[in-house]
């Protein structure tokens, strides 16, 4: 078996390189082949298990050293290096002597220093009126032990879509009396039937008759928080957008985005005689045709 490149599979061109330098490159590398980054690629199974062990052996310095010296003399001589079963089982003998000293290490430095806990991340929906409001809102979530626990959650006026919580202390437990872990809490902004959220700017329909569009007018049109008067032109169009500044999202205590009315033309599914008689007249005296 041929010994393994351990600075090639770290992207790393020279052996010349400190352990701060390897470590940057063990991050990088194993970030590029990470299982959720590479779902179902098996090519990227076999990386990250080259990655992981390369940094087992090139991360501690005296097994560096051991392993350059190897490297070398094999090499030197132009042999392919460890082609022996008994030469391969010696390889890696030498060094598990110094990782398994440095997990001890590492184990007894963990149970003698203090170990923040971890913080921990979930994500609530929460619909658009309540986040352009602000709310507090209950939410039950399962701790560690399997158990329900109920946290208060207060949602300012505004909140981005996306943004999130922090609940100091209620994450996972911290070790040899560290301190706890946060609740991050990513808030989902859910747009309902009215009003679409898109940046700071809110969407909504606004429907004309077709008499408003052709003569133009003036209609009331609801916003999220009170309603505005709006002029429609003359001849406006289904799918033109009217912008209403400052009537959309809250960007700051006293600035917010617009409000942005689509229009739709809508058509009486049923008339009055006397309505049909108009309509007949104007289609006798018109001659305006959309489909030429």
């Amino acid at each position: 078996m041929v010994l393994k490149n351990y600075y090639k599979i770290l992207d790393l061109e020279t052996s010349h390189v400190s352990i701060d330098e390897i470590k940057q490159a063990y991050r990088q590398a194993a970030k590029k082949y990470h299982p959720d980054l590479n779902v179902g690629d098996t090519l990227a199974e076999e990386k990250i298990k080259d990655i992981n062990e390369a940094y087992r052996i090139l991360s501690i310095p005296a097994s560096k050293r051991k392993y350059d010296r190897v490297w070398n003399s094999k090499f030197s001589k132009g042999k392919k290096a460890f082609s022996g079963k008994n030469e391969k089982e010696a390889f890696f003998n030498m060094f598990l002597g110094n990782i398994e000293n440095a997990k001890k290490t590492e184990e007894k430095d963990q149970r003698k220093n203090p170990i923040r806990g971890e913080n921990i991340e979930t994500e609530i929906s929460v619909n658009l009126y309540d986040a352009f409001y602000g709310l507090e809102k209950q939410i039950a979530l399962k701790n560690m032990q399997g158990q329900a626990k109920t946290y208060t959650v207060k949602i300012p006026k505004g909140i981005r879509d996306g943004e999130k919580i922090r609940l100091i202390g209620q994450g996972k437990e911290g070790k040899n009396g560290g301190k706890n872990g946060d609740l991050l809490i990513r808030i989902k902004i859910e747009n309902n039937q009215k009003f679409k959220l898109k940046g700071y700017d809110i969407y909504t329909d606004l429907l004309l008759t077709p008499w408003e569009a052709a003569l133009g007018t003036r209609a009331n049109i609801k916003t999220i928080d009170d309603e505005t008067k709006v002029y429609i032109p003359q001849g406006v169009q289904s799918g033109e957008k009217i912008r209403i500044p400052n009537k959309g999202y809250r960007v700051t205590k006293d600035t917010r985005g617009d409000l942005v009315a689509e229009i739709k033309i809508v058509v009486p599914k049923q008339l009055t005689e006397e309505e049909e008689n108009i309509f007949k007249q104007l289609s006798e005296i018109s001659e305006f045709n959309p489909r030429k």
